[in-house]
């Protein structure tokens, strides 16, 4: 199904143009506050993870992005994050009006202008987001989930092979580490593999990184150390509240390596250098294209949202 009518008109009155790296501000509080209303007062984003892609080397913050504009403010906007994926908002006070409508369209005609035939975004299920984009054609992608530990809960310890040891990364051994994500992750991820550049933009530099944020197992027993399993820890903030969650933003293993309980012992080994730094929750999300979910319940983690990635086919 292709989702209807790419030129809708603005409402009367706004007028839209591109933002600037400048405005990741703008953007962060017009998703924050997206979320705070449809996920009971949560926020499941940092201005850092904004910064993070509109910094990245391929990312043109000048033709990614729009904003929809009341006279000087900015009160709606979306991005092309990638080429089939990309993230918009309204600000709730502002909602049918048909902005988020005018949004949608243009993030399908931006996609289509750079060659994709299918592009979507993430929204918690259920939501005024979701039934716009159900409403407008576009169907169900992938289901993701958002995961936390109950409180005082911990993941049972898992006993490493003999030979390894699980640490933060050293800098030496940064593009294996990224090499060993970006393996795993296209096993099942249809998309380009990620250049360096662009995991130092969101990883290495992003608002915030500190060295033990990236954890790995490394196997000892040959001539050479190998990293066999990375975990890439966030320390999120939500920024009323101030509470702080551990969340683990990618975690994979080698796949010669799965089966041995290196991803549990990586969420145990983050989760616990997380609390040693005085942060007591954690979380983590997957997506039903990863078949990790089984995993993670396993552990004692529960479900604490449920989000669709909806997108629209852009061959007609």
């Amino acid at each position: 199904m292709t989702a209807r009518d790419d030129h809708p008109e603005l409402p009367a009155g706004l007028t839209s143009r591109p933002l600037t790296l400048a405005e990741a501000r703008v953007a962060y509080e017009l998703l924050a506050a997206e979320q705070r209303l449809e996920l009971d007062g949560r926020v499941e984003i940092e201005e850092a993870d904004v910064v993070g892609d509109w910094q990245r080397p391929s990312f043109d913050v000048a033709t990614r992005t729009i904003g929809v504009l009341d006279g000087d403010r900015v009160v709606g906007y979306a991005e092309l994050t990638y080429d089939e994926r990309g993230e918009a908002a309204v600000e709730p006070s502002y909602r049918g009006r048909g902005i988020g409508t005018w949004l949608a369209a243009w993030m399908r005609r931006t996609a289509r202008e750079r060659g994709s035939e299918i592009v979507g975004m993430p929204v918690p299920e259920g939501s005024a987001g979701d039934r716009l984009l159900t409403a407008l054609g576009y169907h169900v992608r992938w289901t993701s989930w958002v995961l936390h530990l109950p409180a005082g809960a911990r993941v049972p310890e898992r006993d490493l092979p003999a030979g390894h040891v699980v640490r933060a990364a050293r800098p030496e051994e940064h593009e294996v580490v990224h090499d060993v994500i970006e393996d795993a992750f296209l096993e099942w991820s249809e998309r380009e593999r990620e250049p360096m550049s662009e995991f130092r933009a969101t990883v290495l530099e992003r608002p915030g990184f500190e060295p033990w944020h990236l954890r790995v197992v490394v196997d000892e027993t040959g001539e050479q150390p190998q990293v066999v399993a990375v975990a890439v820890v966030q320390i999120f903030v939500d920024e009323q509240s101030g509470a702080r969650d551990a969340y683990i933003a990618r975690l994979a293993t080698r796949r010669d390596r799965r089966g041995e309980g290196l991803a549990q012992a990586l969420m145990v080994d983050s989760f616990a250098a997380a609390r040693e730094r005085g942060v007591e929750t954690a979380g983590l999300n997957t997506d039903s294209r990863t078949g990790a979910l089984g995993l993670y319940l396993k552990v004692g983690m529960q479900v604490t949202e449920n989000w669709v990635h909806r997108a629209a086919h852009l061959n007609g």
